[in-house]
């Protein structure tokens, strides 16, 4: 259950070679490090319906509980831990959605009762901590690539944003094991699954297990 402290409203819940350079001297294991600067910002809030429906997914009026599971998603760049945006698949600025803060960052959702218009996709981060969450009436799993369609961020066989291999490493763990670039996006946002993205230099941890606390 998402608890959020509260602001202002109740809200609930490089270069280098691919030959594996990037993880030298690397250790995985444990919970993932917290903070640092945004991997990529979160896209405008007008975008969201379109960003949502590209992902395959379907904006709705509130949170859907029937089917609620947590992944979690740590990226690294060149050995830094980056932000995972919050608000991402929900329409931030719709009156109905509540804000407040959690984990040091902004937080959204709590949206009780439910918004006039589709505001919210059934796949989104509420906050800044790494936790993705899938909260619908289906037991449908969902994937990275529609996290990532939502975060209109590129996501392809070679490339995650504007980093592309050879030209730079980049290495995907899930659960602590080796995942081929190629097959990140059919990644299933599985519950508690831990989802680590090394771009470039790696840190001295790649986490096997995300921090759901």
């Amino acid at each position: 259950m998402l608890v959020i402290v509260i602001v202002a409203a109740t809200v609930g819940c490089g270069g280098g070679d691919d030959s594996g350079g990037a993880t030298t001297g690397a250790k995985i294991g444990g919970v993932a490090p917290s903070g640092g600067p945004v991997a990529w910002p979160a896209p405008p809030a007008s975008d969201v319906a379109r960003l949502v429906k590209a992902a395959g997914l379907a904006l709705e009026t509130h949170e859907t509980l029937i089917h609620h599971v947590h992944a979690h998603l740590d990226i690294f760049i060149d050995g830094t831990h980056r932000t995972v945006p919050a608000g991402l698949g929900i329409v931030i600025t719709d009156p109905a959605v509540h804000s407040g803060t959690t984990g040091g960052g902004p937080a959204y959702g709590g949206i009780n009762p439910p918004c006039a218009q589709p505001c919210i996709s059934p796949l989104h981060t509420h906050d800044i901590t790494g936790v993705l969450h899938t909260e619908s009436a289906t037991a449908e799993e969902n994937t990275l690539g529609q996290l990532f369609a939502e975060w209109d961020v590129k996501l392809t066989d070679s490339c995650i944003g504007t980093f592309c291999a050879p030209a730079t490493p980049i290495l995907v763990y899930v659960d602590g094991k080796p995942k081929p670039l190629a097959a990140t996006a059919d990644v299933a946002l599985s519950n508690l699954r831990e989802i680590a993205i090394v771009i470039g230099r790696a840190p001295a941890r790649i986490p096997s297990e995300g921090d759901f606390g």
